[in-house]
């Protein structure tokens, strides 16, 4: 079956330093994320005619003015609205405006200017539901929120914290190999059990870093990537669910369990045909709930599956092979493109010491967390063209 996307390309990813601390503007950023990548494409700002994107903190900007900024003239533009979910989602649009001619080449980019202090809060007044009934609460923030999660699926499943350490300790291995990243010492088990507590049974080690930086790859259409040299990527399928299930807060954290039959079913393969999975880790136990919905393990037993499976980069089945946001940082919105900068650099065979033999894997995405959960889950599919 023909994919959705036929001839659209995957051409170059781009990434820019992961810091703690920066006096580089939100726009600048996603200027130099889509400099990175479109330099890895082989291509120029000149020949870019759609723009694709995603910031927490870019407002009262858009995406029209930062393309003002660049100085671009474009004929397809599209704003992420949807957290962590919104990078593989921009991506999936841009593909859907280039197969249609709507344009040519499409620079889909994340970034934001993070520390601690500016992303609590902007969580205390993430959205409605958050600013009006949970944080005049104390809610905790997302650390309070996911420490329930986190309770919930030990409870139900038998999940312990070495199994949600294990999952983080793998991670530590890979960052150690992504020179961009921001951890750098090894993570051992006893760390982890050991640190901090966040919100119980949360601690240190279980949740992300904030921090400062943008990520950025570039779609093109055949007809232009038949002009540019080295490997190219094909989106086999993509998906995105919102507020699934719809009033029930309690029984799914994440849409993709109501949206793996039908990415299969587009990219005509299944999940023992992946060779790595690029996951939205803003906890541990959110990767297990995707592990579990894009149906790499059976529901239940994704801490079963973290037991037994090698998930660095030299293990059988890699996850988070740069770190993830867990291990190399979370920079706001860019947490929803850096495991599609990730995959997409794995599968273009240009990640360096952490390369892994991939033919082709899942990238997932995760945002708008809203009252009890995030209320956007995306997927998608990604393959390398020989």
């Amino acid at each position: 079956m023909a994919s959705v996307f036929e001839g659209v390309r995957i051409v170059g990813a781009g990434q820019t330093a992961y810091t703690k601390r920066s006096s580089d503007t939100v726009q600048k950023l996603l200027y130099d994320a889509g400099s990175a990548a479109l330099h890895d494409a082989g291509l120029g700002w000149s020949q870019v005619d759609g723009l694709a994107v995603t910031s927490f903190m870019l407002p009262p900007d858009n995406v029209a003015t930062v393309a003002e900024h660049i100085g671009l003239e474009t004929r397809f533009m599209f704003q992420g609205l949807y957290g962590g979910a919104s990078g593989i989602i921009g991506m999936a649009h841009a593909a859907r405006a280039i197969r249609d001619g709507a344009c040519d080449v499409v620079v889909v980019a994340a970034a934001d200017a993070f520390d601690v202090a500016s992303h609590n809060e902007t969580l205390d007044r993430f959205n409605g539901s958050v600013r009006e009934f949970m944080s005049p609460q104390g809610f905790g923030g997302a650390n309070g929120m996911f420490a329930l999660h986190t309770r919930l699926y030990m409870e139900r499943h038998g999940a312990t914290r070495e199994d949600f350490g294990r999952f983080c300790v793998a991670l530590r291995a890979n960052a150690l190999l992504n020179p961009n990243a921001l951890f750098k010492a090894p993570l051992t088990m006893a760390d982890y059990l050991n640190a901090k507590p966040i919100a119980d049974p949360l601690r240190l080690y279980d949740c992300v870093m904030p921090c400062i930086g943008g990520d950025a790859i570039v779609l093109a259409s055949e007809r232009v990537a038949r002009t540019l040299r080295g490997p190219q990527l094909r989106i086999l399928a993509a998906e995105e669910t919102h507020n699934f299930p719809a009033n029930d807060v309690y029984t799914v954290p994440g849409g993709w369990l109501g949206m793996a039959d039908r990415l299969y079913a587009r990219a005509g393969c299944r999940p023992s045909d992946l060779h790595f999975a690029q996951l939205y880790d803003d906890y541990p136990v959110m990767c297990f709930v995707q592990l579990e919905g894009l149906g790499i393990c059976k529901p239940g037993t994704a801490h079963e599956f973290v037991r037994t499976t090698d998930i660095t980069t030299r293990g059988a089945f890699p996850i988070n092979t740069g770190g993830g946001q867990l291990s190399a940082g979370q920079a706001g919105a860019a947490g929803g493109m850096i495991g599609v900068y990730e995959g997409v650099t794995q599968l273009l065979g240009r990640a360096g010491a952490r390369q892994v033999t991939c033919q082709r894997g899942v990238v997932a995405g995760y945002g708008m967390v809203a009252y009890g959960r995030g209320l956007c889950s995306s997927a998608a599919i990604l393959e390398r063209v020989e």
